[in-house]
């Protein structure tokens, strides 16, 4: 008895949060919410005023996904009712026969002074006469066969448009008791059938669908629809504006840029002259080592084999100039990334502020950031270091970021209450269990560095990427595949020994 009395008190108060939640029609919800619960599986139920407001019902609703599907639907449904009602599909076809006609009319000029006068093209003005006439009726033809689908448009329309209507009420419901179903966790997700997202929605649609409409099925009719209104004096100004500022930023902060070109110069020069200037056999034998050690015999013959086709096929020493600028990169890369990683994760408004920046960094094309690069740092292999740096930084920083997150509270919490300090939680605690992820990142950087080298030979850089280009310009084909291939070893041996677990 008390066990009845507590499924009833239940169902009562699931039936009071139904009212509130509903707020009208309640007792329509009541049932309609209990016979979708009490099943695991799609229930359907049919709801007409879903089905016959549409994506508004839905909206009043509060279910603003669900009128994003169904206007995208009902919209594509409406442009098929118009194209079959008032567009005229043939009149691209009836201009074409238009033009062809008036050509027409001026080869039938020439073919009467022709024969006039005798002339020796005579034929070829009739043969040409006759061609410019079948096109002229095929041209007709198919405006009328356009025209003869008008119908297949109109109904295919109408057909699309009551499936919608019947997927609209059948998913009414069922959408809706899913939404009742987080409001009772979370109470500010709408409830209720509101006359503001109403009316929205209404306006929403009726600019939707009468727009849409309008430019398939009167095409010619609403020229601004089709060409946005732009300015073309506002985009010279910005783009004379931002000319200025570079030259400006350029003369301004010319100590600053040379003094950075000088440090990354320093850098480079001292890598390549380890892997360019040092004999073949100490580099092959430190790598096989470096291999053996880091990921096992296996990685260690496929770096040896790696290396005797680089220097087989006579890339040996533009490999190691690569790896001398992929290596300044990435030192570089790696050496601000993990801190600014290490500084973000603890400070969550310097992440919120650094975000955009890493988001800019990774979405914008290399081509377009070649062009400050170049402004302020010149070409040569400095500035292609420095657009390798923006390439390839950001996965490491937001790898790091990650990693830190990830570590469990109760891990630090516990070193805390050991007296831990500050220094001693970062470099034994946090770092060591981010490091799998930090090294992910850190892999990531590499790679992707190496993979701007084709793009850094633009502007001045040396090595296989070089090659690459050169094959690209003279079609070389043979030439570009072998130094692709070579810059695809490099990448093989360098994931492999930095993935190696030991």
């Amino acid at each position: 008895m008390n066990a009845a009395q507590e499924v009833q008190d239940y169902d009562r108060a699931v039936d009071r949060l139904v009212d509130e939640f509903s707020v009208s029609n309640s007792a329509y919800y009541r049932a309609r919410f209990s016979k979708i619960s009490a099943s695991s599986r799609f229930t359907l139920t049919f709801n007409l005023a879903s089905a016959l407001l549409g994506p508004v019902w839905f909206a009043a609703r509060g279910l603003w996904n669900w009128f994003l599907v169904f206007v995208l639907l009902e919209a594509f449904a409406f442009i098929q009712i118009a194209l079959g009602l008032f567009s005229d599909l043939g009149a691209e076809q009836k201009l074409r026969a238009g033009r062809i006609a008036g050509t027409l009319e001026e080869r039938r000029a020439q073919l009467e002074a022709a024969i006039a006068s005798q002339a020796d093209n005579v034929e070829a003005l009739q043969r040409l006469v006759g061609s410019l006439e079948s096109a002229v009726a095929g041209a007709m033809q198919q405006a009328q066969s356009m025209e003869s689908q008008r119908l297949a448009l109109l109904m295919f329309g109408i057909g699309l448009m009551l499936i919608v209507k019947l997927l609209q009420g059948a998913m009414g419901n069922w959408a809706l008791e899913r939404q009742f179903t987080y409001w009772r966790s979370n109470r500010s997700i709408a409830r209720g059938f509101s006359t503001f997202r109403a009316t929205t929605a209404l306006i929403l649609v009726a600019v939707i669908y009468g727009l849409a409409a309008a430019q398939f099925a009167f095409p010619t009719s609403w020229s601004l629809l089709q060409t946005f209104p732009a300015n073309d004096n506002i985009r010279i100004d910005v783009s004379d504006g931002l000319k200025g500022w570079f030259d400006y930023a350029t003369i301004a902060g010319a100590g600053f840029f040379n003094n950075v070109t000088d440090a990354v110069r320093v850098l480079l020069d001292s890598l390549e002259t380890v892997f360019v200037g040092t004999p073949w056999p100490v580099i092959m034998l430190f790598i096989a080592l470096l291999a053996w050690q880091c990921a096992g015999p296996r990685v260690a013959i496929l770096a040896v084999a790696g290396l005797m086709y680089l220097g087989l096929l006579g890339f040996w020493d533009k490999a190691m100039a690569t790896v001398s600028l992929l290596g300044a990169a990435a030192c570089v890369s790696i050496s601000l990334g993990i801190p600014i990683g290490i500084l973000c994760a603890r400070k969550p408004r310097v992440f919120a502020f650094v975000r955009p920046v890493l988001d800019f960094m990774q979405t914008m094309p290399s081509f377009v950031y070649l062009i400050p690069i170049i402004a302020f740092f010149g070409t040569g292999k400095p500035a292609a270091i420095l657009a390798t740096l923006v390439f390839g930084s950001p996965p490491v920083i937001r790898m790091t970021v990650l990693g830190l997150q990830g570590v469990p509270e109760a891990v630090r919490e516990a070193a805390r209450s050991f007296g831990a300090s500050p220094g001693y939680l970062l470099f034994k605690v946090d770092l060591p269990l981010a490091s799998p992820t930090i090294m992910a990142g850190v892999n990531q950087t590499i790679m992707l560095s190496l993979a701007m080298v084709v793009i850094a030979s633009l502007i001045g850089a040396k090595g296989l990427g070089e090659d690459v280009l050169e094959a690209l310009q003279y079609a070389s084909t043979g030439e570009g595949i072998l130094a692709g291939l070579a810059i695809l070893v490099c990448s093989m041996i360098l994931d492999r020994v930095i993935q190696g677990r030991r």
